[in-house]
């Protein structure tokens, strides 16, 4: 009988951290513990931040106690890391952050002040199920469901950097979710900085011998691209496709391969079209590489599978917001009113019987997320649907509709025109134009120029989404108040300047009663 994995983090089964009560470990690794926790709704129940949060997580503790000032900047700085990708990233193939705590309980010095990052809890893992049944069945389809996460990712502009079997997670449904991302990095042209950690059968040669700068590691996506070489192999064959019987062996053939004075010698077991797939991403040199979308397309092409490229909504929300987003930059080109489109502002009629695209009539789209947002408290109808998806792509338990459509009633009162120079401030989100190009892309990277007003609605409120989505995780969980309300202050001043004021600043208590006032004038009977 082997001994249990030593845990990195380890936090006693019943401990209690926010609402979460901490059950049975799941995993570990060299600086953070995963541990099953479930909710305890009779106390959070009465919260406003707990909307859409299930009763069971995963809760990642990347610990702070019993380390040196040096250990604990490096793991604040992976805590970060993962963090920042999450909470600006929205994709299926990722796992989902729902929140992040801090442990406040010095009577345990090796937990307090440790970073908890509250997690969708998956079922398995691809390296437990590769444990269990070498060459699974499911391998094709799950290596699918990877390579389109790892696109998403760089799409965006990231990179992973350290794709494994342990850092794909299984859920109920079978489907694949890409976790672990404190080695995920934000690209910079073409290279990212990594820390100057990885596991070796999964790191390319290059950077085997890398040289090791004051920011870390450089790395590009072809890294990646070498990972998920390997895996696949391994997936479909049960082995390595670098001979050698430990890992210090395989990395030697590693770089042996690299330098060209051994041959990549793949396993007869691995089927055939998948052979020049692998092979292309376990070129010798990083530039010889398949790049993400061109491996998409092959595997996609073997494995029967497409991938949607719109984040969590389904393709029928999609096509429906996007008609109804036509609809809304096509009335604010032609100069209308909100008004002069919805009668007496609450009614969906359109008043010439034309739809609001993709099957949508306006009067539907007037009423659409009804059990979310109050459609008879002067929430103009023609922003409705965006606010409700724009909402929903968020998924953070304290971004709702009610608290965007407030923001934009207390920001704007809804004047998709406001110009306000003195304050550099413009559209129904009143963006600095500097701060929205950062927020305006859908995939999360920036734009590449500094954005000109006027800013249409369909630009703006999705970009307010995005940013209050990263807010709200970056707020301490225990400041007193509406976590809502505290989202909608740090989107007016920042959510540094609300963590030292623990809590709204005197300054912004006025736009704080404000935003109270339709939070609840804008929220339906039964919802928090």
């Amino acid at each position: 009988m082997t001994e249990p994995e030593p845990y990195a983090v380890r936090v006693p089964k019943g401990y209690r951290v926010g609402d979460w009560e901490v059950r049975e470990p799941i995993a570990t690794g060299a600086f953070g513990s995963v541990y099953a926790a479930r909710r305890d709704v009779s106390e959070s129940d009465a919260r406003a931040d707990v909307t859409d949060v299930p009763d069971t997580a995963a809760l990642k503790f990347l610990p702070t106690g019993t380390h040196t000032p040096r250990q604990l900047t490096h793991l604040r700085e992976l805590a970060e890391r993962e963090v920042e990708l999450l909470s600006r990233l929205s994709s299926p193939r990722l796992i989902r952050l729902y929140d992040t705590l801090t442990v406040d309980d010095p009577s345990r010095p090796e937990l307090d002040g440790a970073t908890v990052l509250v997690l969708e809890k998956a079922e398995d893992s691809l390296s437990a199920l590769l444990k269990r049944a070498a060459a699974p069945t499911a391998g094709p389809a799950l290596l699918a469901q990877v390579c389109a996460g790892l696109a998403q990712l760089h799409r965006a502009g990231w990179v992973h950097g350290d794709l494994k079997p342990a850092n794909v997670l299984l859920m109920k449904d079978g489907s694949a979710r890409l976790a672990d991302f404190n080695m995920a990095a934000e690209l910079e042209g073409t290279h990212a900085y990594t820390p100057a950690f990885s596991t070796p059968d999964y790191t390319p040669p290059e950077l085997l011998w890398a040289e090791i700068g004051e920011r870390g590691r450089r790395i590009r996506p072809s890294a990646d691209v070498w990972a998920f070489g390997v895996l696949a192999h391994l997936v479909l064959t049960g082995s390595f496709p670098l001979p050698g019987g430990t890992p210090t062996a395989r990395r030697d053939a590693a770089v042996a391969y690299a330098r060209g004075t051994a041959e990549l010698r793949l396993s007869p077991e691995l089927p055939s079209p998948w052979r020049e797939i692998v092979a292309a991403c376990l070129a010798r040199t990083h530039a010889d590489r398949i790049d993400t979308e061109a491996l998409l397309r092959r595997v996609e092409t073997l494995t029967g599978t497409t991938t949607p490229s719109t984040g969590r909504r389904s393709r029928r929300r999609t096509a429906v917001l996007a008609g109804a987003l036509a609809t809304v930059a096509a009335l604010s080109a032609v100069g209308y009113g909100i008004s002069a489109w919805t009668g007496d502002g609450n009614s969906g009629d359109s008043g010439d019987g034309k739809t609001a695209g993709a099957g949508v009539t306006a009067e539907t789209a007037a009423q659409y997320g009804a059990v979310d947002l109050r459609t008879d408290r002067g929430v103009p109808a023609a922003y409705r649907l965006l606010i409700v998806e724009t909402a929903r792509d968020c998924r953070h338990a304290s971004v709702t509709p009610s608290l965007i459509a407030a923001m934009l009633k207390v920001e704007s009162d809804f004047d998709p025109a406001l110009s306000d120079p003195a304050k550099n401030e413009y559209g129904i989100a009143r963006w600095t134009p500097s701060v929205l190009r950062w927020w305006m892309n859908a995939d999360g990277t920036p734009g590449e120029t500094v954005p000109s007003p006027p800013f249409p609605p369909a630009e703006s409120i999705p970009a307010m989404g995005r940013y209050l989505c990263w807010i709200a995780p970056r707020l301490n969980a225990r400041l007193p108040g509406d976590r809502r309300v505290l989202v909608a202050v740090a989107y007016r001043t920042s959510w540094d300047t609300v963590n030292k004021a623990d809590g709204v600043p005197a300054k912004n208590r006025d736009y704080a009663t404000r935003i109270a006032h339709y939070l609840k004038e804008y929220t339906p009977p039964g919802r928090t």
